[in-house]
């Protein structure tokens, strides 16, 4: 079986895994432990602030694209960036741990912000090491095992940290945590190096227009460019604003931090890796373009769900049925909008532009998220989460008007029956 053997197919598991373990440290574990410190809600809400960094990273994504690593060169260009930040990465989540949210929020916010850019720049040159090291046919099982490399990640660092708390106290859960990025590094080490990309105009103005506003231009010479731009950023609108209440809404109805383990990360993990698998087929079968639609509307009508555990109070069965539908209806809608954003990517551009469309998907988590805890205590809990539900109504409306001015073309066969896990 070629996922066997072929090792570009461990080494994309394994960098999926790296990339995921940082998240959970500067969204849900962190607002746990604030959480857990008295932080009120509006305070716990602007920590989706800390994660700008993923929505800017555009911004410095022609670096890492074009530009020499500082260490490690004889890696190569993409290995060698990778092998230069994740080092860095390990040894800011370790100082993550160190700070004290009780005390010194402000000092615990800002190292967060650190672990964040460094996160970010991660993601960057893993994403263009995804897309370049695998032939067309192949990117399929290359994304499938990135993800879920990825969504095991959240698991190790989401339930896996929470669960050690109460043995290796907040500083040892976070050395634990950047241990786990020690996976990624060792498959840089052993991964290949993608074909080199072709050299750079010589002079200052050829080098920037090629590293910055080439790939831009590119992508805005496209039809309805704005349109697009504008649904990538408002698809995971209402998710955003919901996900980002989630920690201190279950602390509300009284969920201990063992029952949120077990519940909203353990079995939400694997409900959302049968739904990616289902989304994946679903994508194969009627196309991107339609999946969206239909994996979206799945994923903001799961809203309701916080609504009805609400209503139920503290009841473990009701708890299953939130954490199942809402994982499963994301993992479905991801599988979709993944291959979206990749399919948009031109391979001459690949860490720019993919850096581009992954951080305005990201705008809503990092901006509009940030009220989400001034508008739950405003608001009432019920009321907030029907807000999130319509939120998600006009990225639907988008891609339908979308579909009927871009029909998309007959699907290819370059990958599998089932391309995405």
């Amino acid at each position: 079986m070629e996922l066997l053997r072929d090792r570009r197919f461990l080494i994309m598991l394994a960098l999926g895994f790296a990339a995921g373990v940082p998240l959970p440290l500067t969204g849900f574990v962190l607002r746990q432990w604030f959480s857990e410190s008295g932080i009120s809600l509006t305070a716990i809400g602007l920590t989706a602030l800390i994660g700008l960094a993923y929505s800017f990273k555009f911004v410095w994504s022609p670096v890492l694209d074009h530009a020499p690593p500082p260490l490690f060169r004889g890696l190569g260009r993409r290995r060698g960036w990778l092998a230069t930040i994740q080092p860095l990465l390990m040894l800011a989540i370790i100082a993550l741990g160190l700070t004290d949210p009780a005390t010194a929020a402000a000092t615990t916010v800002a190292v967060a912000v650190l672990v964040a850019v460094l996160s970010a720049s991660q993601d960057i040159v893993v994403d263009a090491y995804r897309i370049e090291v695998l032939e067309d046919r192949q990117q399929g099982y290359g994304l499938a095992c990135y993800i879920w490399g990825y969504r095991f990640a959240l698991l190790a660092s989401n339930a896996g940290a929470l669960a050690l708390v109460s043995t290796l106290g907040w500083s040892g859960v976070f050395v634990y945590c950047a241990a786990l990025v020690l996976v990624g590094f060792i498959a840089v080490l052993l991964g290949p190096e993608p074909p080199a990309a072709p050299a750079l105009p010589q002079s200052w103005g050829g080098r920037i227009r090629a590293a910055v506003v080439d790939p831009f231009a590119d992508f805005v010479r496209r039809r309805y460019w704005v349109a697009i731009l504008l649904f990538i950023a408002l698809f995971k609108l209402g998710e955003a604003l919901a996900g980002i209440m989630t920690a201190p809404f279950y602390r509300s109805l009284g969920f201990t931090r063992a029952e949120v383990a077990a519940v909203g990360v353990v079995f939400g993990l694997c409900a959302t890796l049968f739904g990616v698998l289902v989304g994946g087929w679903f994508v194969a079968r009627i196309g991107t373009g339609k999946a969206l639609v239909i994996t979206g509307l799945l994923q903001m009508l799961s809203n309701l769900m916080y609504v009805a555990l609400h209503q139920a109070g503290h009841s473990i069965p009701m708890l299953y049925a939130q954490v199942g539908v809402e994982n499963f209806t994301d993992g479905l809608a991801d599988a979709a909008f993944v291959a979206y954003l990749s399919g948009l990517t031109s391979r001459a551009f690949t860490a720019t532009q993919y850096a581009l469309l992954s951080s305005l998907a990201a705008v809503p988590l990092r901006t509009l998220g940030a009220s989400s805890g001034w508008l739950a205590e405003s608001m009432g809990w019920t009321p907030f989460f029907l807000l999130t539900t319509a939120a998600a109504l006009p990225a639907l409306a988008l891609m339908l008007w979308l579909l009927r001015k871009l029909p998309p073309e007959p699907q290819k066969p370059m990958t599998d029956p089932v391309p995405v896990v």
